[in-house]
């Protein structure tokens, strides 16, 4: 299995931590959040692992090698010209990723989801793409029908709605909080092809989301945390203990 993972961000709201190093290397309980991610992979059956780096990108070359690549086979995508955000990277990716479906995680969302049960229920939905979901505390949510195919997406603070459909009864659609884990199908890179070098991938699963299969997978039971704040590292630590 294939997965890969993003670590090229700024982790702008984890400094001064990331003023020196890249949010990857931040360490939570005694181990960097890239290396909690790559080791939950592992444990899970992933050994085909692409990270894109951008931040302090040496630095995690560095580790990788340092660490053997953890046993596994670890490419680098590589976005030290231009930060390229999520759907940007993975449209870079795309020669490392291959033909078959990846997981995507985020380098800094810490949880108990089963990442092979995930995966293989992508699999078996022949969806274009399946978002981890769950009922959180958020700012903003993904809206869902009855069937869990994506519809839109809503600031719940401003009310501001992104969809492609010209009207939804809102009343019916279900409302979760994404993870930052997902999984996706290659069948999806034509319709990015004439997307610019740089943009989100949750944009584009909303521009895509009527005429692909972006579906949800909701987690009743999901522990999660996203370590992207620095009052957020005792939580996490707290949360690692606890598996």
């Amino acid at each position: 299995m294939k997965a890969m993972i993003f670590a090229a961000g700024l982790g702008t709201r984890l400094k001064p931590l990331t003023d020196t190093m890249p949010k990857a290397l931040v360490p939570v309980a005694g181990k960097t959040l890239l290396e909690h991610t790559i080791c939950k992979l592992k444990s899970e059956g992933f050994n085909d692992i692409v990270i894109n780096v951008h931040h302090f990108a040496e630095q995690i070359i560095s580790f990788l090698e340092a660490n053997n690549n953890f046993g596994l086979n670890i490419s680098i995508s590589d976005e030290r010209g231009m930060l390229l955000e999520t759907g940007g990277g993975i449209k870079k990716a795309a020669p490392l990723l291959g033909s078959e479906p990846f997981l995507i995680h985020n380098v800094d969302i810490i949880s108990n989801v089963d990442l092979k049960s995930l995966f293989e229920s992508h699999l078996a939905s022949n969806s274009d793409a399946t978002l981890l979901v769950s009922k959180r505390n958020s700012s903003r949510a993904l809206l869902f029908d009855n069937s869990n195919n994506l519809t839109a997406w809503k600031n719940l603070s401003t009310g501001e709605i992104k969809t492609p459909y010209k009207s939804l009864d809102f009343d019916s659609l279900k409302e979760y909080a994404f993870s930052g884990i997902h999984v996706f199908s290659p069948s999806l890179f034509p319709l990015m092809e004439n997307y610019p070098d740089k943009f989100p991938i949750m944009d584009f699963y909303l521009d895509v989301c009527s005429s692909a299969s972006i579906k949800a997978s909701v987690s009743n039971n999901l522990k999660l945390i996203d370590v992207g704040k620095l009052d957020s590292l005792a939580e996490a630590e707290e949360l690692v203990k606890s598996f």
